[in-house]
């Protein structure tokens, strides 16, 4: 039997990452991948999500959707007005429009590059 030619998933025991500068662009690049899946599960799952962090040099991000006082009134588990549960599915409805419009334009962008090659 041939041995494999790479290691494969593997668990990796996370430490502090010591240097300053290492540890900042992992914080940059985890970010924006914590981001793309915070945006996925609004739009697949349609629910009310809130991220707040803070990064090594103290800068506060935070993705809230749809409005932070509807998250936060869920979380807090207090009833929300009905005003507030518009605003929310109205916000929900301009979301679900942009991502339908850029998954058009990306689709078109593939075409135009698939029609370049040919």
């Amino acid at each position: 039997m041939e041995r494999k030619k790479t290691t494969g998933r593997r668990k990796i025991p996370l430490v502090k990452i010591e240097k300053d500068v290492d540890r900042y662009s992992t914080f940059s690049k985890r970010c924006s991948s914590l981001y793309k899946k915070a945006s996925e599960l609004v739009r697949e799952n349609e629910v009310d999500l809130g991220i707040v962090l803070t990064s090594p040099t103290d800068k506060t991000y935070a993705f809230v959707h749809p409005t932070s006082n509807a998250v936060i009134d869920r979380f807090m588990n207090l009833k929300t007005d009905f005003g507030d549960h518009i605003i929310a599915e109205n916000f929900r409805n301009k979301v679900n429009q942009l991502n339908n419009r850029l998954n058009e334009l990306d689709k078109r962008e593939e075409l135009q590059k698939r029609n370049f090659l040919l």
